[in-house]
């Protein structure tokens, strides 16, 4: 098929465009760009997931806070209302409650008592100060400390997750708006494409079938554009969600480095990941949790102890005193148990062996995660790398066609195919980008980073 000159300078001064994949020129104001590190900072400040670890572990102040109110002195009062069902007869006999000198027998001559049917009222009331009971409230408010600590590196984890996946939701619509960028790029192209094709089918310089088959593509790349388009929407939905911030909120993203150098040594990761990786410091933590269940629990063969002061009174009741006051010591203790202190011991003992070889199991899948992190990161590198030289050789590509196109020397389908190469080596470009910031982010956790 003929194709005429003019038709195909239109053609050469388009492909001719840059298709480098740059980042977007946004007439946004600069309070709508968002970037990397303020994404990071937002989601720390206000990402839900995170909140909610930090509410558990605000818990603990306020359960230790109950745990040492067991180790003060209690007070108790009770009041009893009640009626007898019957009249009472309380018969004395001579001398039946005692003899005084000088006055004889008490009392001299028998007597009968009637306690009538009537309300009466019994109060009664202590304070008793635990003394033995010290010993073993010390170590339970020892547990609730560690079990503080304990949420204290899930809230680490948690954080490190969000950012994880805040750096990979970032990442992910980042290589979207480059991918919607270069797609947009071969629309305009094509639309440019069909346009000519059409004036010479009218012409009948061009035939039919070439210019549906360019309608064909330029349908083809309006859908993928699409596609593109509501990929990057429910990205950013997905990001503001992370954020903690209404979903709606618009944004625009900048481009982070291609390609920053990171190297790292796998002996000195795993030591790294294993001295604060917050999965570790749990297990360890679980460990020193179950030793002080044990302990708390063989406390209990120590008999309770306390000191304290208590009141009853009567009112209403004439037979008995109105008023008792007694001090002294409380002792509480169960001799005879039939061997359920023993059990209850042997089986936190077994919780510790499983809380050690928990702790050495994390250990394990920690130093096979981080090795495995490790060498990701180093395929997505050298991936990188290729596909630097692959967009790089493409582009070279390009321009030997064009020049070789000036002279008469290829044929304009060389041209668009080359131009398509180019298209793919810069697709392939951004996917091994993506990659490897993703095996980074991924390292990064797996060590245990603090954001």
């Amino acid at each position: 098929m003929f194709v005429p000159k003019r038709w195909l300078a239109v053609l050469l001064s388009s492909l001719l465009l840059p298709t480098t994949v740059r980042p977007q020129q946004s007439t946004a104001t600069p309070a709508d760009e968002l970037t990397l590190e303020q994404a990071i900072a937002i989601a720390l400040e206000t990402n839900r997931q995170i909140k909610v670890a930090a509410l558990e572990l605000d818990k603990f102040a306020n359960r230790l806070a109950v745990a040492k109110t067991h180790r003060l002195p209690h007070f108790e009062f009770s009041v009893l209302a009640t009626e007898l069902v019957k009249t009472l007869n309380f018969d004395f006999k001579k001398g039946d409650l005692g003899t005084l000198t000088g006055i004889g027998p008490i009392p001299q001559t028998d007597v009968s008592v009637t306690a009538p049917r009537r309300p009466a009222f019994f109060y009664e009331g202590g304070a008793f100060q635990p003394l033995s009971q010290q010993y073993r409230l010390s170590l339970v408010d020892r547990k609730i400390e560690t079990g503080r600590e304990i949420a204290r590196e899930q809230l680490r984890g948690k954080r490190q997750e969000i950012v994880d996946s805040v750096k990979k939701t970032y990442y992910a619509a980042l290589q979207t708006q480059s991918a919607l960028e270069s797609v947009e790029q071969s629309l305009k192209l094509y639309q440019e494409l069909d346009r000519v094709t059409d004036r010479y089918v009218v012409q009948q310089v061009a035939l039919k079938a070439d210019s549906l088959q360019v309608k064909t593509r330029v349908q083809e790349i309006v859908y993928e554009s699409m596609t593109l388009r509501d990929r990057l929407a429910d990205q950013k939905e997905t990001l503001n969600n992370l954020l903690g911030r209404d979903i709606r909120t618009e944004f625009q993203i900048r481009a982070v480095p291609e390609l920053t150098r990171y190297e790292a040594d796998l002996t000195a990761a795993r030591e790294q990941a294993l001295a604060q990786r917050p999965e570790i410091k749990e297990a360890q933590l679980k460990i020193k949790a179950a030793e002080y269940d044990r302990r708390i629990k063989k406390s209990e063969y120590i008999p309770d102890l306390s000191i304290g002061v208590g009141f009853v009174s009567a009112e209403n009741v004439k037979v008995l005193p109105q008023n008792i006051v007694r001090a002294g010591f409380l002792l509480r203790w169960e001799p005879f148990d039939w061997g359920r202190k023993r059990n209850e011991m042997a089986e936190m003992g077994k919780a510790i062996e499983e809380a050690q070889l928990g702790l050495h199991e994390t250990q394990n899948q920690v130093l096979v995660e981080i090795g495995g992190k490790y060498r990701k990161l180093h395929q997505a590198r050298q991936m990188l790398i290729t596909s630097q030289l692959a967009q790089e050789t493409a582009r070279e590509n390009v321009r030997v066609f064009n020049s070789r196109y000036a002279v008469q020397e290829a044929l304009v389908k060389d041209v668009l195919q080359s131009q398509a190469s180019l298209a793919e080596a810069n697709h392939k470009y951004q996917q091994a980008l993506l990659s490897f910031w993703t095996a980074k982010a991924d390292f990064e956790k797996a060590i245990g980073i603090d954001p």
